[in-house]
């Protein structure tokens, strides 16, 4: 569908029952806002919307219902899946002048927020009253509210927080013909029959639109205290997690791991140098509350004895924690700078991390020897990021030709370790034909009923997660 084609009656009511801004069909406009970070898809909608009340939302959708127009819900567009993109004609509707921060409830730890609100936004809202909304991830200074509910975030504090699910309350949320539904309020308890909010949280804009959001809050965390430790390999990786997750002098907040092969493309990009003078296989990136600074001391001295680590350093500071997390946050951008990786997010038991690894490098070694892959992610909690580096001997077009026919083998693997094919990016329009080596028929049945329940035009978000 062109701009063109969208029906005119359709086009004449949003002309006079909205704002003069409220729509927008410049090309240069077109193009960012219907695309998101994968940037594998052309951005092709024929409009923007940009609401700034839940009202508008509301009346816009009731119009898009009664003319069979779809919608594409859009956040920060921070988003690896496609669940963002706009490419057929679709009218965008962007949250990001919904971006009001309430007040923040002291009494009872919340915070009522719009769904274009900035997570670092919220952030810095709620540290002002030494509270936190303890989703944090790379992409915090972009990333919306509304998106990381609508994907289920996780992030690098998973560990310790689990998922963005754990943290709201209440939800706004405008219907696919335009009714507002107010789910839960402020309530902590409220045992009254089906949980109405979860089936939108982790939906990705295709049951319904989130426009507010009661998030729930808790105290910051004391002292962080942050570790670089360089180890052999992922086995390696895994006994100091064993060994960090046993003791009882800290908290850990972030366990984070990435190989030599992530680290040398983000000293490349960034032009960081390592805190190490020999390499290693593989690091971790530990962040934890301290509770006994004598016993720290101890285990820190523990681990070179014990053989669990071959270096490390500890943070002096502030500066030198940023500088430490500067080296793993920075490695998807500068993978993507670097060269053209093709992503994957999967997750699995901890315990089955180990053989899970083993086999995928040993598949690639024998199918496309030569090939690079970089591995990292937040491995305390099972979530592992495969970026498979573009040769340069490949175009793009036969890369992502060869990525096509590797990515069912690389997800055979996961099911075989009963894992996921996605761990926190969602399923979106990247990974739609391979939900079923994580779903089973029936629930891919239930998932389609449910869709043509709330949305039996099939506006919302149409074509992403599944097709109904």
């Amino acid at each position: 569908m062109s701009s063109a084609a969208l029906p005119a009656d359709f086009l004449r009511a949003l002309s006079e029952g909205f704002p003069v801004d409220f729509l927008t069909q410049e090309p240069e406009e077109l193009k960012e806002y219907g695309r998101d970070w994968t940037r594998v898809y052309a951005p092709a909608p024929s409009a923007v919307a940009l609401p700034r009340t839940t009202d508008e939302v509301s009346r816009l959708l009731a119009l898009c219902h009664q003319h069979g127009v779809a919608v594409v819900p859009s956040g920060g567009r921070t988003g690896l899946a496609g669940g963002a993109v706009a490419a057929k004609g679709e009218v965008v509707l962007s949250l990001q002048r919904m971006a009001r921060l309430g007040p923040v409830d002291l009494l009872g730890n919340t915070v009522r927020v719009q769904a274009g609100a900035v997570t670092e936004a919220v952030h810095r809202h709620c540290a002002e009253h030494g509270l936190t909304w303890p989703v944090d991830f790379a992409s915090k200074g972009s990333s919306t509210v509304g998106g990381n509910i609508a994907t289920n975030a996780g992030g690098v504090k998973v560990i310790r927080y689990g998922l963005t699910r754990n943290w709201v309350l209440g939800l706004q949320v405008v219907t696919a013909d335009g009714r507002v539904l107010e789910l839960n309020g402020a309530l902590e308890k409220n045992n009254t029959g089906l949980d109405l909010r979860q089936l939108f949280i982790g939906s990705e804009g295709t049951l319904g639109v989130i426009t507010e959001a009661t998030l729930k809050l808790t105290q910051l965390p004391g002292k962080q205290d942050v570790f670089l430790f360089a180890v052999p390999d992922v086995a390696a990786v895994l006994r100091l997690f064993r060994d960090a997750r046993q003791q009882t002098a800290f908290l850990i907040s972030a366990y984070e791991f990435f190989t030599d092969r992530c680290l040398s493309r983000v000293q490349r990009h960034r032009k960081l140098r390592s805190p190490f003078e020999a390499t290693s296989g593989c690091y971790v990136l530990l962040e934890a509350e301290s509770r006994d600074a004598a016993a720290v001391e101890a285990w820190l001295g523990s681990l070179f004895e014990r053989g669990l680590v071959t270096d490390g350093t500890q943070a002096q500071g502030a500066a030198q924690a940023a500088e430490l997390w500067a080296l793993r946050e920075g490695i998807s951008e500068s993978l993507s700078a670097t060269g053209l990786p093709h992503k994957n997010d999967i997750s699995l038991p901890v315990a089955g991390l180990e053989a899970f690894c083993a086999e995928l490098e040993a598949v690639f070694q024998s199918r496309y020897p030569g090939w690079e892959i970089c591995l990292f992610g937040h491995i305390g909690d099972g979530n592992l990021h495969v970026n498979v580096m573009k040769p340069d001997a490949l175009d793009k077009a036969e890369f992502l030709a060869h990525t096509k026919q590797a990515d069912p083998t690389m997800f055979e693997l996961v099911r075989k370790h009963a894992g996921s094919i996605s761990a926190e990016h969602g399923i979106g329009l990247l990974k739609k034909d391979y939900l079923g080596y994580s779903r089973s028929e029936e629930e891919l049945a239930l998932l389609r009923a449910l869709k043509r329940t709330l949305d039996p035009r099939g506006v919302l978000n149409p074509g992403k997660i599944l097709d109904a």
